[in-house]
């Protein structure tokens, strides 16, 4: 993990990293460096000559007397005040381009403690490689930037370290989380995963509770086992819980987690293409994402409790596995008819929602339930592959929710829940389908998996299918690969319930 640290003096490494701007009115680029001053005199007009624009994700090298390299970021338009997502993604793009460099120092413009914490975000969250399975390519290849300094003037003050702190327990979790994802479906199982996240957890200081395949089957958990009965890896269901030392003394929130966590999706008995497939190592993205937010929150010691669940198996396909048209019944006793074995992120989900709210109730009651799921192509058609879905039965919770995202940098958009699509998943001859009408696929899931929570437990549901993995090009501090979304706002929601 790429180390951190603040300096208010001068700047001891070789690399300096500065941001580039173009001003919309006067149409000339501007060097933002925050609290480092350059004399810009013959840089502009170069930078000028070899076309630099100053866009996002532009970088541009330059050797120079002062420094061994002056590195330029894209801002953008010139600001008086660049918001913690442009600083963010701007010091993503300077780290991912200084793979192979020992260590280097960021200059970028910021005047609070949010901005300083983006740009530290920015740098450890683009300092980001994964390389465990390569052989003989790994000499080859650079090693990620191995040391950040960023320069500011409050470097000095318990806030700005502070936030470096929190910054650096952000990008480790969010690393973690982006490291699973990638993994071969051979090396992540259920089983496997658990045992990763119980030794995390643990040195986390959460109690760890891990339900094995004939736990689930002897309490009824028909939707995690009829997922994962048709593959040689056995299903599970993990449970990571953090409850603060302060819970004693006052009244706290409490709030449960759930991600989706398909270890591998063949879609089973209806089989996915060959071509595409492979991504489907991703489908454990919101369990992955939900059980390291809570360790993130556990590592932060915000003062509120947190139940993270992961129910996990992996989709095969075998003469074991459900059967299109076969009834299951999920936990709490409602019955489902699996019309389509490929829409299993919800019946593993369903599962979970019904345990979460029975164990919250038992501890004092929840204030709230959040799901996230890799769970529909639908989603990736109406926001594409960068924007996230929200659905609730509780507007409050989805405003709380949507100023942390936007805080955090992360991009989430509000979806309906139309009752008028509830009847397209009415079944003949169980409680419910697990499908209804094609056409709203996104939202007619969000339907099925209201129907496993209580109307007056407010609810979110996650959709982060195209979000959670990047097979475009890198960009920012975005990586080829699992991104880790969704932990982030996680994290910034759940301090936001700390501090009321």
């Amino acid at each position: 993990m790429t180390t951190i640290r603040l300096t208010e003096n001068k700047v001891v490494t070789d690399i300096l990293v500065v941001g580039l701007a173009r001003n919309s009115k006067s149409k000339k680029l501007e060097i933002e460096s925050g609290d480092i001053k350059l004399d810009v005199n013959e840089l502009l007009p170069a930078l000028e000559d070899m076309g630099a624009t100053g866009a996002a994700d532009e970088i541009i090298k330059l050797p120079g007397a002062t420094y061994k390299l002056l590195v330029l970021s894209g801002l953008g338009e010139t600001s008086v005040n660049y918001s913690a997502e442009t600083l963010r993604r701007s010091a993503g793009a300077a780290a991912r381009s200084l793979a192979g460099a020992k260590s280097a120092t960021f200059a970028l413009p910021h005047s609070s403690k949010g901005e300083l914490a983006a740009i530290a975000e920015g740098a450890l969250l683009g300092a980001y490689a994964f390389d465990e399975f390569r052989g003989t390519s790994k000499s080859e290849r650079k090693a990620v930037l191995a040391a950040v300094t960023i320069f500011a003037k409050t470097a000095n003050s318990a806030e700005s370290k502070a936030a470096i702190k929190r910054a650096s327990i952000i990008a480790t979790n969010t690393h973690i989380v982006r490291d699973l994802i990638n993994t071969p479906p051979s090396h992540l199982t259920p089983e496997s995963f658990c045992a990763r996240f119980k030794k995390i957890g643990l040195a986390a200081g959460l109690k760890v509770e891990i339900f094995t395949d004939a736990q689930l089957k002897a309490q009824g958990f028909g939707g995690i086992i009829g997922v994962g009965q048709g593959s040689a890896n056995p299903p599970r269901l993990l449970r990571l819980s953090y409850t603060p030392k302060s819970a004693s003394a006052k009244k706290i929130k409490r709030y449960a987690f759930i991600g989706k966590g398909i270890t591998f999706d063949t879609g089973g008995l209806a089989l996915k293409p060959a071509q595409g497939m492979e991504a489907m190592k991703s489908d454990m993205s919101g369990a992955a994402a939900v059980i390291a937010a809570a360790i993130a929150i556990a590592e932060l010691k915000l003062p509120i409790a947190i139940d993270a669940w992961a129910p996990l198996a992996e989709n095969m396909v075998s003469d074991t596995a459900t059967r299109p048209s076969d009834i299951i019944t999920i936990y709490g006793g409602k019955t489902v008819e699996v019309l389509n074995p490929d829409a299993e992120g919800r019946l593993v989900l369903a599962d979970a929602l019904m345990k979460a709210a029975e164990v919250g109730a038992k501890a004092g009651g929840l204030d709230g339930i959040i799901d996230v799921a890799t769970l529909t192509g639908a989603q990736v058609v109406a926001l594409g592959t960068r924007t996230s879905a929200v659905m609730t039965n509780n507007e409050k919770l989805r405003e709380e929710f949507l100023l942390a995202a936007e805080k955090s940098g992360e991009l989430f958009w509000p979806m309906p829940l139309p009752e008028e699509l509830r009847a397209s998943l009415d079944s003949p001859v169980a409680d419910i389908a697990n499908i209804g009408d094609r056409m709203g696929g996104m939202l007619v899931a969000g339907l099925f998996l209201k129907e496993f929570v209580a109307a007056e437990l407010p609810w979110l549901h996650l959709d982060i299918a195209g979000p959670a993995y990047n097979e475009a090009k890198a960009h920012g501090y975005t990586s080829v690969g699992g991104t880790g979304v969704s932990l982030r706002a996680l994290v910034t929601f759940a301090e936001s319930k700390s501090e009321l």
